[in-house]
């Protein structure tokens, strides 16, 4: 049995104070939202905060104001499961309906916040083992070594993005509230993210992710997302798509945005996808082939998680394909 390390625990009631903790602490803590990730990660000694900081008690973490069809405002400690059940929600945006539903298991939804889902660890088969398998392969790059595995020759770590609900997040133009010491910032969902597997969030130092704001859909907008993984329930995504597309009274869609997950250390935009898209027929089936040959060019993935990157190469195309084809219905 895995067991947590020792640590100094924190219960601010009050986001300034939790900001403030997090700044004079440093590297030291960490902050801790539902705990799904986090503490998995503390037994196998993937991240080491001598402090958490707890957010359980912090009831602006837990508001919500506006409505889906409105525009919406969670914050970051908003549940899971809470997502899964919204059905105005589902109607607005379907896609980050389905994502939530999607994550893990139902156990863990009632516990995971879609802040901590949205800042979720990047993963690796070489970086998600016990801490001795790790130590027997002398550690890698991502934590107490000196090398990645997946590519050894690389200058970076190539862990993935394996969050779901981040993806649609960016696909649909949600923007994040991110409070520190010295106020608070609001920057596309897209912006938070940096495509390195070690340092994957662009957060400033002592920041915290607040809340998520989702926009009212526009005209004629629809949007889904499709998931890959070995079991239907509970295993992260292999692969990931999310699309977002408006379409007009002619039934040509005006806009789209497409991001693909779990094929780099953030969500993938593939905008050459989403360009030639624009102006078409969405049922048109030699637009949808094409579409998902552009959006499969851009995923590369590498041997770091579930499945062959081959396998995940050609469901990249697949996937792309099956949603279009879902929205044009």
């Amino acid at each position: 049995m895995m067991r947590l390390p020792r640590f100094r625990y924190l219960a601010p009631r009050a986001l300034p104070e939790a900001a403030a903790a997090l700044a004079d602490l440093g590297p030291e803590a960490s902050v801790l939202a539902g705990g799904t990730d986090l503490l998995p990660n503390m037994k196998r000694g993937q991240q080491t905060p001598s402090t958490v900081i707890g957010l359980r008690g912090i009831a602006a973490l837990h508001a919500r104001t506006g409505a889906p069809g409105r525009g919406l405002t969670l914050g970051a400690m908003t549940r899971l499961r809470v997502l899964e059940d919204d059905r105005a929600l589902a109607a607005a945006w379907p896609a980050l309906s389905r994502a939530a539903a999607l994550v893990a298991t139902p156990a863990l939804r009632n516990m995971g916040t879609l802040g901590g889902n949205v800042c979720l660890d990047t993963r690796c088969s070489y970086y998600d083992q016990s801490q001795s398998w790790r130590e027997a392969v002398g550690f890698c790059m991502k934590k107490d070594g000196d090398t990645c595995w997946v590519a050894p020759g690389s200058a970076r770590c190539w862990a993935v993005s394996s969050s779901d609900t981040a993806p649609v997040l960016c696909a649909i133009g949600a923007e994040a509230s991110l409070v520190s010491r010295a106020g608070e910032r609001r920057i596309p969902v897209a912006a938070l993210f940096a495509d390195d597997g070690i340092r994957h969030l662009d957060r400033r130092p002592g920041e915290i992710l607040s809340a998520l704001h989702v926009p009212p859909p526009a005209p004629g907008q629809r949007s889904t997302y499709l998931k890959l993984r070995r079991r239907g329930a509970f295993d992260f995504p292999a692969f990931g798509v999310a699309v977002s597309v408006s379409v007009g009274a002619g039934g040509a869609v005006e806009s789209a945005r497409i991001f693909l997950g779990g094929v780099g250390s953030a969500p993938q935009e593939a905008r050459e996808a989403a360009a030639f898209l624009a102006g078409r027929r969405i049922g048109d089936e030699e637009v949808v082939r094409e579409v998902a040959r552009l959006a499969a060019a851009l995923a590369k993935p590498l041997q770091n998680t579930d499945f062959s990157s081959g396998l995940r190469k050609q469901v990249a195309r697949e996937f792309a394909a099956r949603a279009l084809r879902e929205l044009a219905a």
